[in-house]
């Protein structure tokens, strides 16, 4: 079976996020104040082929843990779902 999996890749809330600070500084240039606290991301979509459902989440997540996240630094979460 294949499945696509999502996965979202985020800094920790405890780290600084300069590519977060520098938006949010030009939303308030553009005008746009009321958007504070932007926080900037990965957002990854990616295939994955397994007899099940369970074994492609662990597929995702040991993919996540080996090379896609930098857990030290990041969090992550996914979303994984059958292809038609």
């Amino acid at each position: 079976m294949n499945f696509k999996a999502s996965i979202q890749i985020m800094p920790l809330e405890a780290l600084l996020d300069p590519q977060g600070k520098a938006v949010t500084g030009s939303m308030k240039n553009l005008g746009l104040s009321e958007i504070s606290n932007v926080r900037i991301g990965k957002n990854i979509h990616l295939q994955v082929e397994a007899k099940d459902q369970k074994e492609a989440e662990s597929k995702v997540e040991s993919a996540c843990k080996k090379l896609l996240c930098n857990e030290i630094m990041e969090s992550y979460s996914f979303t994984v779902t059958p292809v038609a």
